[in-house]
């Protein structure tokens, strides 16, 4: 029995070791500040020091390997903790400006408001405005799921709309540099900031839907405008602090649903772990489960309603776009009991992407 007790431990500190190893030599390879040939190098010999400590931990040597593989593995997290976010870069035009926000009672004014015209998917009209919304006006919130291939994993944008018919949509993005592109894998290691981005829909929403070619979903949410509002204010505030103090994107931690999620348990609900948190192309599941959605129709109809492309493109990216996009999409009635419509939002916009 003891034998196989010291067998279970070493099995487990090998386990320990290789994610240990695996996520050095991605950070040796993502943020090494020296040349590809010395850091393919160092990768090679961090996986080496890996291999050599896995082997020794089934030998008498656990100890003295372990304790070495620590040392080493520490430097390395000192180094880590020294690498911050870039705050001034060339960025590419669309993520080049963080949104900032001002509150004065119940009128809410937006800075840097994207407002692009695009003609593809790669030329646009750059544009970037103040906007001033009337909180007391703020009706409703609508997730949106945008999915460019694999079915499972989606961009989130959460919209909040007001009386009249404005909208304003929200989007947690990787900042990117020019000639950059998204990589969930370099994204792991601290390779670019996180910008809050408020658009109009026609804009964040008709670019995926009308020129990327991404299939865009839109659920209209049962959210009171309190509930609304809360979430909205806690964007601001989010955007207001990335404003001064830049923060990474992480493909895992730190993306459009964890955003999301953050932001929901800022303002007092709590929701509970899922894995459809993480593979958020299964959103609408959850969010159909916790009766955050219009549960009077079945949910494979629902998302059958939801796909707006067609809608989109007969639309275009005209003034009509927001409430053509919405044509046919049920909307929930809302329950008597806000505290319970907060919770269901919370857990429905989870979904940051």
């Amino acid at each position: 029995m003891r034998l196989i007790g010291r067998l279970l431990i070493a099995i487990f500190l090998a386990l320990v070791v290789i994610i240990a190893t695996a996520w050095a030599v991605g950070a040796l390879w993502y943020q090494l500040p020296v040349p590809p040939s010395a850091r393919i190098v160092a990768a090679f010999l961090c996986g080496v020091l890996g291999l050599a400590t896995i082997v020794a931990t089934f030998t008498k040597l656990r100890n003295w390997s372990l304790l070495l593989f620590l040392l080493c593995f520490g430097l390395l997290l000192t180094w880590w903790s020294t690498i911050k976010p870039l705050e001034h870069a060339d960025w590419a035009p669309e993520v080049a400006r963080q949104m900032t926000g001002t509150r004065d009672g119940d009128v809410l004014t937006l800075n840097n408001v994207r407002n692009f015209e695009w003609h593809s998917k790669t030329d646009f009209t750059e544009r970037w405005v103040t906007r001033t919304y009337d909180l007391g006006k703020l009706q409703t919130a609508d997730l949106f799921l945008s999915q460019w291939g694999d079915p499972n994993i989606a961009h989130v944008i959460l919209s909040f709309g007001f009386k009249g018919g404005d909208y304003i949509a929200w989007s947690v993005e990787v900042r990117r540099r020019v000639g950059g592109a998204f990589s969930p894998v370099a994204d792991l290691f601290k390779s670019d900031p996180l910008v809050i981005i408020a658009s109009d829909e026609r804009d964040v929403v008709g670019v995926r839907s009308n020129f990327r070619g991404e299939d865009v979903q839109i659920y209209r949410l049962r959210a009171s405008p309190e509930a609304a509002r809360a979430l909205l204010l806690e964007y601001v505030q989010d955007a207001n602090a990335l404003s001064t103090t830049p923060e990474f994107y992480n493909s895992i931690t730190t993306n459009c649903t964890t955003t999301i999620v953050k932001m929901m348990r800022a303002v007092g609900d709590v929701v509970p772990l899922d894995w459809r948190l993480i593979v958020n192309g299964y959103l609408p599941e959850y969010a159909y489960e916790r009766g955050a959605l219009d549960t009077s129709l079945p949910l494979a109809e629902l998302r059958e309603r939801a796909h707006i492309d067609q809608r989109a493109k007969a639309a275009g990216l005209s003034p009509e776009f927001s409430r053509l996009i919405r044509v046919d999409v049920p909307s929930p009635t809302e329950p008597q009991n806000s505290d319970k419509i907060a919770k269901q939002i919370l857990s429905v916009s989870q979904a940051r992407a």
